[in-house]
């Protein structure tokens, strides 16, 4: 008994917490305090199969339920490597990767599928879900708080592919939409307790009075945006806690009072993963993962898949020559959709377009496809969206940089690649291969363009990293 409460008090993990998951299918209490005790070196990544370049560090094993996905033997310092600015892979906890397994089972990807990422920030998950989707599908990524819907918004646009949506809505405005996705993935806001090795002052923020006022929203979350599910189709819900409440009874729930229906998935075969039979757990000490809870409901069908009556708001196309003009800058594709707003081009799938003219007047739109650019007195501004974009003109100007000249480039610092030496006008820098951002060459300056709130403000990168 006194190694138990030495235990409790070296793992910080509170006395209230453990007893809540005595008894739970896979919960061994002396196992689970012992590896809170461990320095939590956990570290995986899931690569953008899309955006391939040799990486300085040394993947490990793959993550088995995640396409792409590796263990890490160190951690490197991310923000020091330019591929990471330039979206070749997202660093991302272990667990949560287990999305792409949960999609791949329910879904076949290749078809045209509309899927809502409902608290989306920082975006890891919202990668995922657009890597795995084909370029006729719609994915809506939205975050309610503005900030973090900011850098979502800027990690889907690293991520290169123009069928993505950014709003900054509360969830019961979806709700106004009608049956209009196949999947609302919810990541749903919760106590953190999971995250206890890798956050240990979340510890400090942690009661079972925090889990109720969580489980009550999560409560209010699904409720809020069930009407906005097509009939047949999939909620997938996930937590980052080990509370009972904010998982296995939020999905009775969810069974009872909304008339779900819970879906076991038959692709699970890793006898570590937990089965509680009303979700999945993920426990550090019987897996390299932070905790983590999934489970999968199905809304019946009630006859009804329609869309509610809403005001269209035409795009406004892009004429046949502003299309000329652009076509040294973003490749034309079968169903890319080039249109202008205000004075910024942009492009985006047809079904994405689609979206938007139908349901623009009901959503806060913070980010729509990929930002091209603008004209200003006959001269091509680019937005940063085009470097990273991947229908990008192959036939732009492009100079590699060293690794040196990248960090200097992602500073905002003057950086003149003697590659770039005799040549005068816009410039795509590049590293590996992989576009980082753009440059106006002049005979004897450069002025950088990469934009100033992504910049690296840590002054030591790149003098003592690599």
């Amino acid at each position: 008994m006194l190694i138990y409460y030495l235990l409790c008090i070296v793992a910080n993990i509170p006395n209230e917490l453990l007893q809540t998951l005595q008894g739970l299918p896979g919960f061994d209490e002396t196992s689970f305090l012992k590896t809170h005790l461990e320095e939590a070196r956990i570290n995986s990544i899931r690569l953008n199969p899309l955006k391939s370049a040799p990486l300085d560090f040394t993947l490990n094993e793959p993550v088995t339920w995640c396409q792409d996905a590796y263990y890490l033997t160190e951690r490197p310092v991310f923000t020091a490597d330019p591929l990471f600015h330039a979206g070749a892979y997202y660093v991302q906890e272990a667990g949560s990767l287990f999305l792409d397994l949960v999609m791949r089972e329910l879904f076949d990807v290749t078809q045209a599928l509309t899927v809502l990422d409902l608290c989306a920030a920082p975006g890891g998950k919202s990668t995922l879900i657009q890597t795995l989707l084909s370029k006729e599908s719609v994915l809506v990524a939205n975050e309610v708080i503005k900030q973090r819907a900011n850098v979502l918004a800027m990690n889907l646009s690293k991520w290169g592919a123009a069928n993505t949506i950014v709003t900054n809505n509360d969830p019961a405005h979806f709700s106004t939409l009608g049956c209009r996705f196949d999947a609302i993935v919810l990541d749903a806001p919760c106590s953190g307790s999971g995250l206890f090795r890798k956050q240990p002052d979340a510890v400090n923020e942690w009661s079972l009075e925090a889990v109720q006022l969580c489980s009550a929203r999560q409560k209010r979350i699904v409720a809020d945006v069930l009407p906005a599910l097509k009939d047949g189709g999939f909620i997938i819900y996930s937590t980052c806690s080990y509370s009972v409440s904010e998982n296995e009874e939020q999905v009775q729930w969810m069974e009872n009072e909304l008339g779900l229906t819970y879906i076991p998935l038959k692709a699970v075969n890793d006898e570590r993963i937990v089965n509680t039979g009303k979700g999945y757990r993920f426990y550090p000490h019987r897996l390299p993962s932070e905790g983590f809870f999934i489970a999968v409901l199905q809304k019946p069908f009630a006859g009804y898949s329609g869309q509610a009556h809403t005001k269209s708001e035409k795009l406004i196309p892009s004429t046949a020559k502003e299309r000329q003009n652009l076509s040294g800058f973003i490749q034309p594709t079968d169903n890319a959709f080039i249109f202008k707003h205000g004075a910024i081009f942009k492009c985006i799938n047809t079904e994405g377009a689609a979206f938007l003219e139908k349901y623009a007047k009901r959503l806060y739109i913070l980010k729509a496809g990929i930002e091209i650019g603008l004209f200003k007195h006959d001269e091509f501004i680019p937005a940063q969206d085009l470097a990273w974009a991947l229908n990008r003109s192959e036939s732009m100007t492009a100079f590699e940089l060293t690794y040196s000249e990248a960090i200097a480039y992602l500073k905002r610092e003057t950086v003149f690649p003697l590659a770039a030496k005799g040549f005068k006008g816009l410039a795509l820098f590049t590293y590996k291969g992989l576009g980082l951002g753009f440059a106006k060459v002049l005979p004897n300056r450069v002025n950088n363009y990469f934009p100033l709130e992504f910049r690296i403000q840590n002054k030591a990168i790149g003098v003592n990293t690599k």
